[in-house]
């Protein structure tokens, strides 16, 4: 299990690489503002905005143990695709957000039968205040959305903010959403713009800000 200097020093890896905050918020499966806090913190970044003192409030979700074995990968994709099943009946495509969401999405479309595309996010370009990133941008190396029904997929809702982009990307090209499906929703969303969304796992932070009351 990672415990807070475990991600320090996963950020700080990432960020030598040459990563942006965004990408790293979503190797870690944290939020941005999380992201940017443990950079600052391995001290090879600059301090974030409106961080408290204490440190961020998230919740860190590992979930490596299943990505790194194609097995496991594949119990859950089909149990992802199966939360999915009766949701629409003319749906002929899936699309995975990149970069974890696009493993998960492949398995969910071949269960289903289904194309596959997939959706890099304009988190990926975010590096502190850089916040005029460019926007995402669908794969042409696969499957386009052309007015068709579809399924979203990602590993993991922090904010909200990347599914709620991918939803209106699609229906920006003509695409019509039918539902969303995550690993785990750290949120308790239950739809974004009259979509619905399904997890497999809710993780809820239980309290407020304040410990002290």
């Amino acid at each position: 299990m990672k415990n807070i200097d475990d991600l320090v020093e996963s950020a700080a890896d990432l960020a030598e690489r040459g990563l942006s905050k965004g990408e790293i918020a979503d190797e870690l499966n944290v939020s941005r503002e999380t992201a940017s806090w443990l950079v600052e913190r391995s001290g090879t970044g600059t301090a974030p905005k409106e961080v408290p003192k204490s440190g961020p409030h998230d919740i860190h979700v590992d979930w490596s143990a299943l990505g790194r074995d194609s097995s496991r990968l594949h119990h859950i994709g089909c149990a992802m695709a199966d939360l999915l099943s009766k949701q629409g009946e003319d749906v002929d495509l899936t699309i995975g957000i990149e970069k974890a969401g696009a493993p998960l999405a492949t398995t969910v479309a071949r269960e289903l039968d289904t194309d596959l595309g997939t959706y890099a996010p304009s988190k990926h370009q975010w590096d502190d205040d850089e916040s005029e990133a460019s926007d995402g941008s669908f794969s042409r190396n696969f499957a386009q959305i052309r007015d068709r029904d579809c399924y979203v997929v990602d590993d993991t809702i922090t904010s909200g903010n990347t599914m709620t982009e991918t939803v209106e990307a699609i229906q920006q090209q003509g695409g019509n959403p039918i539902a969303c499906v995550v690993l785990a929703d750290k949120r308790g969303i239950d739809e974004i713009n009259g979509v619905p969304v399904y997890s497999l796992l809710q993780v809820i932070r239980v309290g407020t800000d304040d410990s002290g009351a």
